[in-house]
């Protein structure tokens, strides 16, 4: 019996398996409709919208085709942005403005490059900072690792989308989603970090959201600031210095160290500095955990966000942190980091 019952197991697994792979068919997430409703699982309809907000420049963080916390934050502030009834839900009027908004499809064909897969590639990669400053650099483990960063979406949906694929092999044609958000509509006139909600937004002079990415702000072992800073320069491919005074939990050594810069480096592949001493918007080497755990005090991002965020800024941009308390229906982050 009990043999029976684990065979049966096996095979509703696989079928839910199956059913997961046949609603990432390109076509049905291209031409998925507004379905009222909170779907479990990964469903066409939220792929596809989170490929239209992360476009739009309302990120939903990781695209996973999945109803999330970021997701219902991209969906309030797109809403928002655009007048609609901000309550973070798909409304069928939040739908048809964001298919209208743009005629691309969600997926399309990509063919792998020579230099998609060919590296040079950092396969281990140690937990400890301190054993990260051994390392020459810190690059991305392999090449499906990075073709999930450059089109925002986890390597588990990555690997749905594309059932076989090896992700080895020059001249392998995967589908991926279109992400390209192109140059902003205006001229930005500053940043938020809101502390609250977990955000940073990009204004215009008249306080218009032009783009509003999740975040990890800050911990009580070192919050965020307070007040106003600028931006004082942005660093690419950046290294992280540490600093003994910084006493983070889990560090034993007394010693400053230098881990070398690469898209796994804790801060990512851009630094935004400001002018707050030893403090900045920077990216991550764990785009999934974005708005789920704390940081360092300062302000983290998804890589793809935070270069975002530093194409668009320069030295003198004003960045304000608003302090009020979370908006209702936020959780708490579930883990320090």
């Amino acid at each position: 019996m009990i043999r029976l019952l684990l065979i049966v197991a096996a095979a509703l697994a696989l079928a839910c398996g199956a059913t997961d792979a046949a609603k990432l068919d390109p076509n049905a997430v291209n031409q998925a409709q507004f379905a009222a409703g909170e779907p479990k699982g990964v469903d066409p309809t939220v792929l596809r919208a989170q490929i239209l907000l992360d476009r739009a420049r309302f990120s939903p963080g990781l695209i996973d085709g999945r109803l999330s916390e970021n997701f219902a934050k991209a969906v309030r502030a797109y809403q928002t942005a655009n007048g609609l009834q901000a309550d973070g839900k798909l409304t069928r009027e939040t739908w048809d403005k964001l298919v209208a908004a743009s005629a691309r499809p969600a997926l399309i064909a990509y063919e792998l490059a020579p230099k998609d897969v060919r590296g040079p590639f950092t396969k281990r990669i140690p937990a400890r900072m301190e054993k990260m400053a051994h390392l020459r650099r810190l690059g991305y483990r392999n090449a499906i690792e990075r073709l999930a960063e450059r089109f925002h979406v986890s390597e588990k949906l990555l690997k749905m989308l594309n059932p076989g694929a090896t992700f080895r092999k020059a001249g392998t044609m995967l589908m991926v989603p279109d992400v390209g958000r192109g140059d902003p509509s205006a001229a930005i006139a500053g940043v938020e970090v809101d502390k609250g909600a977990r955000v940073v937004r990009v204004l215009d002079a008249s306080g218009k959201w032009l783009a509003v990415y999740p975040a990890s702000i800050g911990s009580d072992e070192k919050p965020a600031p307070s007040g106003t800073a600028e931006v004082k320069r942005v660093v690419h491919n950046p290294t992280y210095h540490y600093d003994p005074k910084f006493a983070f939990k889990g560090i034993r050594t007394k010693r400053p160290f230098t881990i070398a810069a690469g898209p796994n480096n804790p801060v990512g592949s851009v630094w935004i500095d400001l002018s707050i001493e030893s403090y900045g918007i920077h990216g991550t080497p764990e785009p999934g955990k974005i708005g789920t755990t704390f940081s360092h005090g300062c302000i983290r991002l998804t890589n793809w966000d935070a270069e975002d965020l530093a194409s668009v800024v320069q030295e003198g941009t004003t960045v304000n942190f608003k302090d009020e308390m979370a908006d209702v229906g936020n959780e708490p982050p579930a883990v320090a980091h």
